[in-house]
């Protein structure tokens, strides 16, 4: 995958060295559509004052003016900063295989920047450590692979391993979007096997094939509100959920935004009543319990339920 700025500064790179670059050929270079390249050429003429013209003669793009050069990027530190924080996320969340094209853009970053903006990247890296904390490895091929599903609206075939019932099943599937949770990587997507949209878990995708088969996306469908629907990464139906947090675990509860449907009321002791409107209880049912004696749900029955027979078999575990 290429970024405007890289293509810019090769057009002008090829330009430059008179080797007269076409639609055609910077195309089957960057394996983008002619279109791109054309759109490329229209931001480098209209946004950045390129002087270009079709040369007839070589057969492909040359400067009128050779004093004209790309102007200068006017870059912040902060927004430095963020470009190399993204570079060390990416290391961490992604494989080390993305590393190598992000440190070359942040080259071709710098090449570009005024002379007075100087840029310690090594020094920058000493202030910061990134733990990624449990997560599941994820091939880099795929998540690159999944991408270019995404993008062309084509169909995938894989082989998934089901965790909650440790099997693993062959299914077809209409990829949309990627979802990060706490570090871990999902794709959404339309699951024809089970006839509904669906979460996978990239680190659980054994096997893959990009089919030739597209897909027509439902215009109907609305990443927001699917995941407003569910809790971190599980789905199912909706409930109105009422949990209440004791004064001491209420100081970290009010701090987040733990669903998009969240509503808290404080309590004169110090604790609060945490509303939600989700489905994913068995998520929610991990999430509560995460915090012992602290929470406790009030509604729905179905989830108070199974939290106090999970609650009651902890107490006998630990009781023989």
């Amino acid at each position: 995958m290429s970024t405007r700025l890289e293509r810019i500064i090769y057009i002008d790179q090829q330009i430059r060295a008179r080797r007269y670059p076409s639609a055609a050929t910077l195309a089957g270079h960057f394996e983008v559509s002619k279109r791109t390249i054309y759109e490329d050429r229209a931001f480098m003429v209209d946004r950045l004052g390129a002087p270009i013209i079709y040369d007839a003669e070589h057969g492909g793009w040359a400067y009128t003016d050779d004093m004209w050069v790309l102007p200068a990027m006017m870059v912040s530190e902060g927004e430095l900063l963020a470009f190399f924080l993204s570079q060390v996320i990416a290391q961490h969340y992604l494989g080390t295989p993305f590393e190598a094209p992000l440190r070359s853009a942040l080259r071709h970053l710098m090449q570009y920047l005024p002379d007075h903006v100087q840029v310690n990247v090594q020094e920058i890296a000493q202030h910061y450590t990134f733990r990624a904390g449990a997560t599941v490895a994820v091939n880099a091929q795929l998540m690159l692979d999944l991408e270019r599903a995404i993008r062309e609206h084509r169909q995938v075939r894989i082989t998934y391993y089901v965790a909650s019932r440790g099997e693993r099943t062959e299914r077809v599937v209409d990829p949309y979007h990627f979802y990060n949770v706490r570090g871990d990587w999902y794709l959404i997507a339309y699951d024809h096997l089970r006839g509904e949209m669906r979460n996978f878990h990239l680190g659980r995708i054994e096997q893959w094939e990009i089919l030739s088969s597209t897909f027509e996306p439902d215009a109907t469908f609305c990443i927001q509100e699917y995941l407003a629907e569910g809790f971190l990464t599980s789905m199912g139906a909706v409930y109105d959920i009422v949990i209440r947090f004791d004064a001491y675990q209420a100081r970290w509860i009010r701090e987040r935004q733990w669903h998009p449907t969240q509503q808290i009321e404080e309590l004169p002791d110090g604790g609060l009543i945490l509303r939600l409107r989700c489905g994913g209880l068995d998520e929610v049912r991990r999430w509560v319990m995460s915090y012992g004696s602290h929470a406790e749900v009030l509604t729905p029955p179905e989830l108070r339920r199974v939290v106090a027979e999970e609650a009651v078999k902890m107490v006998q575990r630990y009781a023989e």
